[in-house]
């Protein structure tokens, strides 16, 4: 950009500058010297950061300045992670959407007053996912780019050995678990995991070999490989948990993606930490305050379902965003909202029917069938008061709430509700006693280790994990962002793998319900439905 090039005549009438306004303005010379003092040892925040982050250092090299290079948080970038549903985002929409009233707009001080309060308003949310300034760069990274930490060390071939000491896969077992690939210094290279480690470590270096998905190309990183390492567990289950935690603790190059996710499973959840909380269908569960209810096989249906619910109990059809209007949307012409957007709704009203529509899937299982009723004795109702048109309407959402529930696969219940002792048996040894246990309860993974057949150690850690996680089956649970991932995992294991022996912690099992379990892996389950 030309600094003495007269402005087009198109770019003032879009933001209202005039030719006059440039020439009063003081020349870069004079400028750029105290930006650069302002700039150093500081973050700088902008909006669409990338435009402004190229002029500002074309506009330095012009006057034979170092620009000082600071780290940069992009408010575009900020929200369009923590408002994934806010379409909008120029900074006059954006402050719009956040309630921040906008009286001038294109000018620098007006602008930069505007984005810093754009930065306040989701600065919660951003600390609630990062707790430095390195990690709130990673996290705000282009999709095209790794979010993680930046790797210990890059791979370059022009230094692999010529010759390596032969990988001995004959020491390695062939029970499930995770193996580490090293290089000659120790280093890990790459984590894995398997059923059977030893033909899963195997394939990496045979003939047909070809990149996996997820999985660095060979040349990348097997090049390197001069020692293996392996970690054994008990379960399929294990391998998946512990291979997630390796992979986050380690940060080995030659593993691209650290969660393999199964694109088929989805999750109904609710954010509590919104005002007026909506419905939301999603392929993960929810971090912090929030009831997860998963994970479901068809999307499809899962946002049938939630159609349902907003309409049943006037929630919010809306995304998280809420809109402020004068008249009410379509659904509240129709009373099939509560309104909230007119700014006048009491907002425990709207909470009372928020928890009576997640309460239907809070508790022992049966989730289905107690929606069913409620809509059966909501129809009676209607009916009684001889109002026939809302008990004809109600007869129809409850046919097609029969139809979704008979096809809608999965776990029809919140993740936090169903505190639960899992034994994940041995992919090759059916005996329990060569099994995993974990404990989940809360919506968490809060303790796992193998079946080791002693009851008194078993008592004691049910009695810890129960405690460590608080009150099962109350509204909500409290996920941590870096235990997302492990929910992911075992449910989608469980949803993958019925069978698997449970057994209901709530109320607390007794000693010989406990040694019942222990002993055959059979335990009344919760029913799903």
């Amino acid at each position: 950009m030309r600094t003495n090039a007269p402005l087009r005549r198109g770019i003032q009438r879009f933001t209202g500058i005039t030719q006059e306004m440039v020439d009063r303005a003081p020349p870069p010379e004079a400028v750029l010297p105290e930006l650069a003092r302002h700039l150093t040892g500081r973050v700088l925040v902008a909006h669409n950061a990338s435009f402004d982050r190229r002029v500002l250092r074309q506009a330095f090299r012009r006057c034979a300045l170092e620009w000082p290079e600071p780290p940069v948080i992009c408010t575009a970038a900020l929200a369009r992670r923590m408002l994934p549903l806010q379409r909008e985002r120029r900074l006059g929409a954006l402050a719009d959407a956040l309630g921040i009233e906008v009286t001038l707009a294109h000018r620098a001080l007006a602008d930069a007053e505007t984005c810093a309060r754009v930065l306040c308003a989701l600065f919660p949310r951003l600390c609630a996912n990062a707790a430095t300034v390195e990690e709130a760069l990673s996290l705000l990274a282009p999709r095209g780019r790794p979010r993680s930490r930046p790797r210990p060390r890059a791979l370059d071939l022009a230094t692999a050995p010529a010759s390596l000491p032969r990988l001995d896969f004959a020491q390695l077992p062939r029970d499930p678990g995770v193996y580490l690939f090293r290089d000659c210094t120790g280093a890990i290279l790459y984590v894995g995991k398997s059923v059977s480690i030893r033909t899963r470590a195997r394939s990496h270096f045979a003939p047909s070999a070809r990149a996996a998905h997820g999985v660095a190309p060979r040349a990348e990183w097997a090049a390197h490989a001069a020692m293996i390492d392996y970690r054994s567990t008990r379960s399929e289950l294990g391998a998946l948990v512990l291979e997630n935690r390796l992979i986050k603790e380690l940060r080995p190059p030659g593993n691209v993606r650290l969660v393999r996710r199964d694109d088929r499973l989805c999750y109904v959840r609710c954010r509590l930490d919104i005002p007026f909380p909506i419905l939301e269908v999603t392929a993960d569960p929810a971090a912090g305050h929030a009831v997860t209810i998963g994970p479901l096989h068809s999307r499809r249906l899962s946002l049938e379902l939630v159609e349902q619910l907003d309409s049943l109990f006037g929630l919010r059809h809306c995304g998280r965003r809420l809109p402020r209007r004068e008249h009410p949307s379509a659904y509240g012409q129709m009373g099939r909202c509560l309104s909230p957007c007119l700014g006048d709704l009491d907002p425990n009203l709207y909470r009372r029917r928020l928890d009576g529509a997640l309460g239907l899937f809070l508790g022992g299982g049966g989730c289905g069938r107690r929606l069913l009723e409620h809509v059966e004795g909501q129809m009676r109702e209607a009916a009684a008061q001889q109002r026939y048109e809302r008990a004809a309407w109600l007869r129809r959402r409850l046919r097609r709430l029969r139809f979704i529930l008979d096809r809608l696969q999965g776990v029809l219940e919140a993740t936090h509700a169903h505190p639960r002792l899992v034994l994940a048996p041995h992919p090759t040894a059916p005996e329990p006693a060569h099994g995993e246990l974990f404990w989940l309860v809360g919506g968490r993974l809060v303790d796992s280790g193998p079946n080791g057949g002693e009851l008194d150690e078993l008592e004691r850690r049910t009695a810890v994990a129960l405690t460590r996680a608080g009150r099962a089956g109350e509204l909500g649970a409290h996920v941590p962002p870096d235990e997302v991932d492990e929910v992911r995992i075992v449910g989608a294991y469980l949803a993958s793998h019925p069978d698997t022996p449970q057994l209901a912690l709530a109320p607390p099992p007794g000693r010989e319900e406990l040694r019942r379990f222990l002993g055959g892996g059979t335990a009344a389950r919760s029913p799903r439905r």
